[in-house]
């Protein structure tokens, strides 16, 4: 049975939407996983990290996939570093040409080394938050047990209008 997840895309490297737009077209060649649609892009201030960073563009994409969710970080990595991320060699929270984080996977509550399903951080994070309610403002967090209209609302915002564009 296909599993739904939600995935988190940043850039401030290089061009950007380009980035994110070769990020999700090899998130769509993963195999067993299929691209249902994308948020808008959101242009922000980096949070966090070295001071004199490029603004990122964030985005989220809704898939479903059949693998598991280990299989699909693995995924992400390889995607992450076929574009020239280095993770190993990079300033925490500085500037990359690519991230990808699994936000939620169905509903799913996973703290494993290197897997923390829900994303720990979604919650306070705007550049989170704003596309994933663009997406699916009713969908419940899995711990908070608050929609993401909900959280967004308590992070200070007001949720975007509907309408998520598709792939």
């Amino acid at each position: 049975m296909p599993h739904h997840a939600y995935i988190g895309l940043g850039s401030n490297l290089g061009n950007r939407e380009a980035n994110i737009g070769g990020a999700i077209r090899r998130m769509g060649l993963l195999g067993r996983t299929l691209v249902i649609r994308q948020s808008d892009l959101l242009e922000n201030k980096a949070v966090g990290g070295p001071p004199g960073q490029g603004d990122y563009l964030n985005a989220v994409v809704e898939m479903s996939t059949e693998l598991e969710p280990a299989q699909l970080l693995q995924g992400l990595l390889a995607i992450e570093s076929s574009m020239g991320r280095d993770r190993g060699c990079e300033v925490r929270h500085g500037p990359r040409v690519i991230d990808l984080d699994i936000l939620l996977f169905d509903q799913v509550v996973c703290d494993a080394p290197g897997l923390t399903i829900p994303h720990p951080r979604l919650a306070e994070r705007m550049f989170v938050l704003v596309p994933l309610a663009e997406l699916v403002p009713d969908l419940r967090h899995p711990v908070l047990k608050l929609s993401i209209r909900q959280l967004l609302e308590q992070a200070g915002s007001v949720p975007p209008s509907p309408g998520a564009s598709p792939i």
